[in-house]
């Protein structure tokens, strides 16, 4: 550890600098270095906050994003640098696969020329109905939770990382059904992404809003309100940019 820093010259008397905020532990570049450090942290930015947020979306989501936004964020992987990675595994994991759960997240219909169409716009959009569904979250989160007192911009980020749960899910199941496609059907694997996403949806957010005042029951009928209003906008939403495409083709 050197007595000035490196970048700025200041003087250091901790392990980072006080002036510009460089580590005082500044090594000179080596093979370890590089592959051990830089190739993971550097480029795949993968640190220790990357896993503990995935597992905490997995185990209290609810309850850590809460805390999170309510200040305990050093442990966190950064929202929005989780969810672009989340949608370009999504969306490698969409292009190997013939079985497309990812793109159909939040989608549903027994129609199957309509999933068809919806998955070729979204494999060619696929950020576009991400991007869309976060406001729409965040707004009606907004409007069934002001109890809550968390403003708009507190509600988005919560449901960035709603998202991104709901997102882990339909990869890891997009996954499953690569393996086991011959055995089961694939209506099969729909079936359990969208009851998993439902659920998981209501489990979020009573777990989130859970210390705002609410009965719990008030709260969980709030939560499934909410999740089913969601999903039936979003519905609508996708079969109508399926319409306005076909207009604009016809």
């Amino acid at each position: 550890m050197t007595n000035h820093c490196l970048n700025c010259n200041k003087l250091i008397k901790s392990n980072f600098c006080p002036d510009c905020g460089q580590s005082a532990a500044t090594h000179r570049f080596s093979l370890h270095h590089f592959f051990v450090h830089d190739l993971v942290h550097g480029i795949l930015h993968l640190d220790k906050g990357f896993f503990f947020s995935i597992k905490e979306l997995f185990t209290r989501p609810g309850h850590s994003i809460r805390e999170f936004i309510e200040g305990k964020r050093a442990k966190h992987f950064n929202y929005v640098s989780l969810i672009i990675m989340i949608i370009a595994v999504g969306y490698f994991v969409g292009n190997i696969s013939e079985i497309k759960l990812i793109d159909t997240t939040y989608y549903f219909s027994s129609n199957k020329e309509l999933v068809t169409k919806f998955d070729k716009i979204s494999k060619k959009y696929p950020k576009l109905f991400t991007i869309i569904k976060i406001p729409l979250l965040a707004f009606f989160t907004f409007l069934f939770f002001k109890k809550a007192k968390q403003n708009f911009t507190e509600h988005l980020i919560l449901n960035i990382y709603k998202v991104c749960g709901e997102l882990l899910i339909a990869i890891i199941f997009t996954l499953i059904a690569i393996l086991f496609k011959s055995i089961l059907p694939i209506n099969y694997f729909f079936s359990i992404v969208g009851v998993l996403t439902f659920v998981y949806s209501i489990w979020y957010y009573f777990q989130y809003f859970s210390t705002y005042g609410y009965s719990k029951f008030s709260l969980l009928i709030r939560s499934v309100i909410t999740t089913i209003i969601l999903f039936l906008i979003i519905a609508s939403i996708n079969e109508f940019v399926i319409g306005v495409k076909e207009g604009f083709e016809n």
